[in-house]
């Protein structure tokens, strides 16, 4: 009897700790779910401290953190960006006009070269013999033909006194026009000898820049050589070739029409340095139907050459030049349902205002819509707001932060992610402290400045999908 009432009471005890442990188990797992459901948020906000209300500092309910810029009014440019190759003005292989033993090589490899320099010296001996040989032929010729003209007079004069027959003087004038034309043909041999000679001296068809020499001294170079003995690439002027849409080809041939200079600049491929300016020269004659583009050419003086053939360069075309209209960020434009359109921020409430975007040069966009200069448009945040919701501004950038009109595609992101950072917030002007940096404690504050921007940016979208949790995304 007493070992059952001992087993009895260990059955309770093993079935009292089971459920204990089931119900540590749940309690557990419930508190892994709520962690998990505030995502990487809670556990950064867990990490920053004690001292958070219930709902955390970022309730769901508050205001969504932006980035906002002002709009202004300003010219802008309308530019088109393309890809293009540098080529060179004018091209010319320089080969040998005749052949035989090249004796001497006066340019040097890579230097620039004049119009009409020597370059090279082929064996000039033979082609010496040759002249000479002419100019003996015409000689002696020359001789005969003076021989014919004094008979001929001879003749008239016996002729005039019948003492020799007419035909045998008409004979006499035909052999004088003979040898006048071979002295004709003899002076004309002498002419191509001459010529030929002076085909030794190989030089320069046009200024440029000198390739390298594709014949060394001995060779015996030919007309036929493929190579011939260089090249000469004119680089003063440069011509640059690039494509752009079709759709654009009105433009242009309106403004060369009427002789206005169509700018263009050439950059490096990284887009960092300007390689030089120059004008539209002219239009291909036929677009390509491929890819629906128009070649265009333009010139640059090149007087640094810098611009080298066959160099890849990045294109910057600017096509005409809005007056007076309204500018911002390119980061501040927004596509969706409605269309295009920005978020407009006055006093904490956001609004939607469809825009018509008219250009882009550059982080700057030239639209046309329901907006006034001074607006406040959201650059960063806007991922999460809706029309007519709330929105925090976490800083307002410079007036100047919107003209833009820089050169690179990825800079407004980066001043985005400037703005956004609480730690570079934290202080307003006159050292006001925002009312969102209010929320979040002093010692997280510190470790947001000791924090790389990378981490400073995730923490900031952390707590952002955490306070926008519950606001619907457009």
């Amino acid at each position: 009897m007493q070992n059952k009432d001992s087993k009895r009471s260990r059955t309770w005890v093993l079935i009292a700790v089971a459920v204990a442990g089931l119900a540590l188990a749940g309690w557990w797992w419930k508190g892994r779910d709520g962690s998990a459901a505030d995502g990487p948020a809670g556990a950064a906000s867990a990490a920053s401290g004690a001292g958070r209300t219930p709902g955390g500092r970022f309730g769901r309910s508050g205001p969504q953190p932006v980035s906002v810029a002002m709009v202004q009014r300003r010219d802008m440019n309308v530019i088109v960006d393309a890809i293009g190759s540098i080529a060179s003005a004018n091209t010319a292989v320089v080969r040998a006009k005749v052949s035989g033993e090249l004796k001497a090589l006066y340019f040097h490899e890579g230097q620039p070269v004049r119009a009409g320099q020597v370059l090279a010296l082929i064996d000039p001996k033979p082609y010496e013999i040759a002249r000479d040989q002419a100019l003996a032929t015409l000689a002696r010729d020359q001789a005969q033909l003076e021989n014919a003209r004094a008979d001929l007079a001879r003749y008239k004069d016996l002729v005039a006194k019948d003492a020799a027959p007419r035909q045998q003087l008409d004979t006499q004038q035909a052999l004088v026009r003979q040898l006048e034309a071979t002295l004709l043909s003899d002076q004309a041999a002498v002419d191509n000898a001459k010529l030929q000679l002076s085909y030794t001296r190989v030089t320069a068809p046009i200024a440029g820049q000198a390739g390298l020499k594709q014949a060394d001294l001995g060779n015996n170079v030919t007309p036929s050589d493929t190579n011939g003995i260089l090249s000469i690439a004119q680089t003063q002027p440069a011509a640059v070739v690039f494509a752009v849409p079709d759709a654009r080809l009105p433009r242009i041939r309106q403004q060369l029409a009427d002789k206005q200079a169509l700018a263009v600049q050439a950059w490096d491929r990284e887009r960092k340095q300007l390689l030089g300016e120059g004008r539209v020269a002219s239009t291909d004659n036929a677009i390509d139907a491929t890819t629906g583009t128009i070649k265009v050419k333009a010139l640059f003086a090149n007087k640094d050459n810098s611009l080298f053939p066959n160099q890849f360069v990045n294109v910057r075309l600017q096509l005409d030049r809005l007056k007076d209209v309204l500018v911002v960020p390119s980061a501040a434009v927004q596509r969706g349902a409605p269309g295009t359109f920005v978020y407009v921020v006055t006093d904490g409430q956001v609004t939607l205002r469809k825009v018509v975007p008219l250009a882009t040069d550059g982080d700057s966009t030239a639209v046309q819509g329901e907006l006034r200069p001074g607006d406040q448009v959201v650059t960063d945040g806007a991922d999460r707001l809706r029309d007519g919701g709330k929105a925090e501004v976490i800083k307002t950038p410079a007036a100047g932060a919107a003209s833009g009109g820089g050169r690179g595609r990825g800079r407004s992101g980066a001043a985005s992610a400037a703005s956004s950072d609480p730690a570079s917030g934290a202080e307003a002007a006159g050292g006001d402290r925002s009312r969102w940096m209010e929320r979040v404690p002093p010692e997280m504050v510190e470790k947001l400045r000791a924090m790389s921007p990378e981490d400073r940016r995730a923490w900031l979208q952390e707590h952002r999908a955490s306070a926008a949790g519950s606001v619907p995304a457009n």
